[in-house]
């Protein structure tokens, strides 16, 4: 048995991730699940902050269990966090969160929707949030949502009325909901909204409450649970060969950047919702209590639910083709209703109903994976009747507005192949997520086709239309164009077609340091999208810097080769920042953009097209020490930066963490969450304290309170909090101005802590051993200062030094303070090394 379940899950698991672009072939069982859904006629929208915030558990259990049309709105797309999987974080890290969601909701059978608000980063109360997102646009969207979907039922992962017990995102998402809930019913509310979506007012409001909102399982228990509905979400569907928890964990586990990869659960266990306004329940066994989900709900629905119904409860596992008659009469009774949302939305249910039961597979491949503009692509189709019923293949159109004649009847099991070619036009949009278009600000993103607000990717243009008549009743069903391939080591995959621009580039380094006015080379690789690519290059530069040559020729013979060119940077004499950006001419276009491909097996293939831009700064910094030991923790490019101001950083992992190992570097530095994730670093911290005592340096960047796989994290007591700063601009005290942290070798002021991104640091400990001393003190808005972001012990010969401070938010942002600072951290201790060397040469 549990080798059949694992079988399922594994199958389950590649159809959602290797093969996201394939056309489906489902079973039986799941033609019938699929009816049983047509002849649901209710929907619940669960409403929450980010990505991994929904309850995959209830949302499943929505979807499969009472059969409803179920969707998450995720308020962002959790660009503000960090990356477990790879170096991606701010919009790419969102990009890949959106991707997961939607691997998450092809598995528990929800949709997923999102608004234009920003992760960006932890807000401690929604007052801040609501104001940096800019409420009234995000409240918007909202609304928005809701008119689109016409949810029966909304459910608030969040309690709207605990401002500041948790992220400032959760509980602004659940004060949106809760205002949106009347607004949405309300035409005098947003009346620009009207083009898009009727008004349209909920049933019912709840809260997915729990013990966590209750501090403790025992209060929760004592909690009065009148005003609750309660849910068996551990119920077994036979159908699936899993119980609704065991898929709740596999839709939750394609989080992966965010380390949610878990075992599966079996099991009964109970969820909680708890009533918030609408209208008032009688029967709690269902959330739907009082309202019609059945076709009598629509006028001239009877007529159709008669015939379904009677599919549903006489369905034919055998051969499920056998309802295509049946199923067709409802398609023609359905184009005859006068509500539009129900129509469309069934419509393309039954359609997709239609199209399994007939076995059909259809399917248009082009024979590259990328295209430009203003070219023709070779495109190879598909088309197989795997039953009985009479199908013809009337014609072809393609969204270029090339038709093509066919007349063919698709024979049972006869598959039929064919080429075509499609004109791409010089009109056509890239292929990149459309949020990212357009700069936005802190936190909202600019969206400039409204149409596509609360989307979760760009629609896809590249379509074919295969124009059918099915027992001679007329169906048209979309394929976007896909591209098919295989390797040798995993068989056949797939992944979308993509239009590209004819040239991008990109400089290798995003953030480039000098740290001296010495000159420095620059590496500039230019992609090609199409064959035989010729123009040139320049960089845009601020004006006291230089760059030389002005510009290089770009000739490049294939598709997908780059050439890359080196440019020399000169820097100024003093302290300077700025960006430089090369541009690609060819012909009479230019091109500014990077091309960035985002590739796990997870989630399927994704191009962004970004501005292509680095950061240049001229740094006024000295240093002491040169080798860096740096044990990696969960990601972050603290080396590479290092590398930048000329230290000589290697990267070690704990098994090779010996006396001798360590005895060649000057100082150890930790990578972020090490002590959260790195197994066995538990084991090395004697030799590493040993270390510092000989006269190394050890810094060590934050961790989570919670889940320390080490006992002892410092050499003294040390305990970890959730103190936080958020505010990026809040006022930094010096504790002691006179400490060598602040004086040597870098003179550090105020000036070092300006512009600071997201944070000022975060997991400060709030208690710690007298040996320790605070170098910094800070504060959020109202709060208490927060002493622990920075905190130093001399032990034995050498130095331990603690810090939350976000570094590694800093660096890629190329904050020059951050730099001197951690320059000062490293070089603490070892004001006379630059003396004794001279000596001993």
């Amino acid at each position: 048995m549990r080798k059949t379940i694992l079988s399922t899950i594994l199958a389950l698991l590649t159809f959602t991730i290797s093969q996201a672009q394939k056309p489906t072939t489902p079973s039986s069982s799941e033609i019938f699940e699929s009816i049983q859904k047509l002849n649901f006629l209710g929907s619940v929208l669960y409403i929450a902050a980010h990505p991994d915030d929904e309850n995959t558990r209830l949302i499943s259990y929505m979807a499969n269990h009472e059969k409803a049309r179920t969707a998450y709105l995720s308020i962002t797309r959790g660009d503000g966090g960090q990356n477990l999987i790879g170096p991606e974080i701010g919009e790419l890290l969102g990009v890949i969160r959106t991707q997961e969601l939607l691997a998450a909701r092809r598995i528990d059978g929800g949709e997923q929707l999102f608004t234009r608000a920003n992760d960006f980063g932890y807000s401690k109360n929604p007052e801040e949030t609501l104001a940096i997102w800019n409420k009234e646009a995000v409240l918007s969207d909202v609304v928005l949502a809701i008119r689109k979907f016409k949810p029966d039922i909304i459910i608030n992962r969040f309690d709207h009325r605990t401002p500041g017990t948790t992220h400032g995102h959760h509980t602004g998402s659940a004060m949106l909901s809760f205002e949106a809930f009347d607004l949405a019913g309300d035409k005098s509310a947003f009346p620009n909204l009207q083009k898009q979506a009727d008004p349209w007012q909920p049933k019912r409001l709840f809260f997915n409450t729990n013990s966590w909102f209750y501090r403790s399982q025992e209060d929760f228990d004592k909690a009065d649970k009148s005003n609750m509905l309660s849910f068996d979400i551990g119920t077994y569907y036979p159908l699936k060969g899993m119980s609704n928890n065991e898929i709740a964990s596999l839709a939750s586990s394609q989080h992966l950047c965010q380390g949610f990869g878990r075992l599966s659960q079996r099991g009964s266990q109970k969820e909680y919702i708890e009533f918030l306004k609408g209208d008032a329940i009688t029967n709690k066994e269902t959330v739907f209590d009082g309202i019609d989900t059945s076709w009598n709900r629509v006028k001239g629905g009877k007529a159709i639910g008669t015939v379904l119904y009677a599919v549903e409860n006489n369905f034919n596992f055998k051969d499920p083709s056998v309802h295509i008659p049946q199923l067709l009469e409802a398609y023609k009774l359905l184009q005859n209703i006068q509500d539009e949302h129900w129509k469309t939305q069934k419509t393309e249910e039954l359609k997709s109903i239609i199209e399994m039961c007939a076995g059909l597979y259809l399917e248009a491949s082009a024979e590259t994976p990328t295209s430009t503009l203003n070219q023709i692509v070779k495109i190879n189709m598909e088309a197989l009747n795997r039953s009985n019923q009479t199908i013809v293949l009337e014609s072809i159109t393609q969204n270029d507005g090339k038709v093509i004649s066919k007349n063919l009847e698709l024979k049972n099991n006869d598959s039929e192949k064919f080429d075509s070619s499609y004109s791409i036009s010089n009109n056509e949009s890239y292929t990149s997520p459309y949020w990212l278009n357009k700069k936005g600000s802190l936190g909202m993103y600019e969206v400039e086709n409204k149409a596509f607000i609360g989307l979760p990717e760009t629609p896809r243009n590249i379509v074919v239309n295969f124009n059918l008549k099915i027992n001679n009743t007329p169906i048209t069903i979309s394929k976007d164009v896909v591209y098919r391939y295989s390797k040798p080591d995993k068989g056949e995959l797939y992944r979308p077609f993509e239009i590209i621009p004819e040239a991008s580039a990109k400089i290798l380094e995003h953030v480039i340091i000098f740290s001296t006015d010495k000159q420095h080379d620059i590496t500039i690789a230019v992609k090609a999208g199409r064959d035989n690519l010729e123009g040139f290059v320049e960089v845009c530069h601020p004006k006291d810097w230089n760059v030389y040559p002005e510009k290089q020729k770009v000739s490049i013979a294939h598709k997908g080769e780059e050439q890359t060119l080196t440019f020399t940077v000169i820097p100024p004499k003093n302290q300077s920042e700025g960006y430089i950006s090369p541009i690609v001419h060819v012909n009479d276009k230019d091109y500014t953009k990077e091309l960035i491909e985002i590739n796990y097996e997870h989630i399927p293939f994704q191009t962004v097209l970004l501005p292509s831009e680095s950061k240049v700064v001229r740094l006024d910094i000295k240093k002491n020490g040169e080798n860096i030991a740096y044990i990696a923790g969960a990601g972050d490019v603290v080396p590479e930066s290092l590398q930048q101001i000329g230290y000589n950083v290697f990267t070690i992992r704990p098994e090779e963490i010996s006396a001798e190992t360590l005895s060649r570097f000057d100082a150890v530095v930790v990578g972020i969450r090490a002590y959260n994730i790195v197994e066995n670093l538990d084991f090395k911290q004697q030799l590493l304290f040993d270390f510092v005592a000989d006269g190394g340096n050890m810094i060590v960047q934050y961790n989570t309170s919670r889940g320390l796989k080490a006992d002892n994290i410092a050499p003294y007591d040390l305990k970890l909090s959730n103190d936080r700063v958020t505010d990026e601009n809040a006022e930094v005290r010096f504790l002691n101005p006179n400490h060598p942290l602040l004086n040597y070798p870098n003179k550090i002021t105020q000036k070092d802590f300006e512009g600071w991104t997201q944070e000022r640091g975060l997991y400060f400990p709030n208690s710690w051993h007298d040996n320790f001393t605070p170098v910094l003190s800070m504060n959020d808005k109202n709060e208490t200062p927060k002493d622990g972001s920075l905190l130093v012990a001399k032990y034995g010969k050498g130095y331990y030094i603690y810090t939350g401070l976000s570094f590694f938010r800093e660096f890629p942002a190329g904050v020059s303070g951050a730099y001197r600072l951690f320059a000062n951290m490293l070089s603490i201790g070892k004001e006379n090394l630059k003396l004794e060397s001279k000596l001993n040469n």
